[in-house]
């Protein structure tokens, strides 16, 4: 008998979700039952994405979470159990890239603070997650292809992406005998304000799109498809993958 791609009955907490990629996936899965938390550090930003969801229909918490802050994070999570029960599912999507340059020129405090959000902000998360889940609960961390592959200019951001993957197939390895999955997804460039920099950059557009079998850039529709399906039953039997989401970038 085939799972369906369905998440009744669920809680998901969804982390940098007030807009672009995390939005999407967080409204995803209200779309497919889920009651949904939304977290991001501003309370405006998640109100406003609360909103937008609730207005379809969606069941939706805001809250208002600095993810590289344990005291938040623990809060974060108490408040979602607190609203719906068990919790069922995490996405770890909240992240940074405050600067773009040669990686040897980055300054300590931008290096730590992408650090912090990237890396230290999930891992707090998932031990918050861990300690709360349902059974058979799953997390999925939003990675990236620069996590894959050289990334001039992006370095720091794309070390952090890897260490989130090397997160991924660790957690998989000691979280499987709890009964919890840990995958992730790594995007290739999609239109958002997070990359609206990239986006607006004629030149390494071009690179990308130049390079890309599909021709463009992707929309944030189109990665969350992809974590709904690892949050629900149909992934049973899937934990420690990478699912590259990039319009063929990486396959050439």
């Amino acid at each position: 008998m085939t799972a369906d791609i369905s998440l009744a009955d669920r809680t998901i907490i969804v982390t940098g979700a007030s807009r672009g990629i995390g939005h999407a996936i967080a409204a995803a899965c209200a779309g497919a039952g889920a009651n949904v938390v939304v977290a991001s550090r501003k309370q405006a930003g998640v109100d406003a994405a609360a909103a937008t969801i609730a207005a379809a229909g969606g069941s939706v918490l805001a809250v208002a979470c600095h993810m590289g802050h344990a005291e938040e994070v623990s809060a974060l999570f108490t408040r979602a159990r607190d609203a719906f029960g068990p919790i069922h599912g995490l996405v770890n999507n909240a992240a940074t890239n405050p600067y773009f340059g040669p990686m040897l020129a980055i300054e300590e405090a931008a290096f730590d603070k992408t650090f912090e959000v990237n890396v230290k902000g999930p891992l707090m998360a998932s031990r918050a997650f861990v300690e709360r889940a349902a059974p058979g609960g799953s997390i999925v961390n939003v990675a990236s292809v620069a996590g894959t592959r050289a990334a001039p200019l992006q370095g720091v951001y794309g070390m952090t992406k890897a260490a989130l993957i090397s997160m991924t197939q660790t957690l998989a390895h000691e979280l499987g005998p709890l009964g919890l999955r840990v995958n992730a997804i790594a995007p290739g460039l999609v239109e958002t304000q997070f990359a609206g920099a990239l986006i607006q950059n004629e030149t390494f557009l071009k690179h990308v799109v130049d390079r890309t079998p599909l021709g463009r850039h992707g929309q944030p529709d189109e990665i969350a498809g992809a974590a709904v399906y690892l949050l629900s039953e149909a992934a049973a039997y899937m934990t420690g993958q990478i699912m590259v989401i990039d319009g063929g970038w990486t396959s050439g």
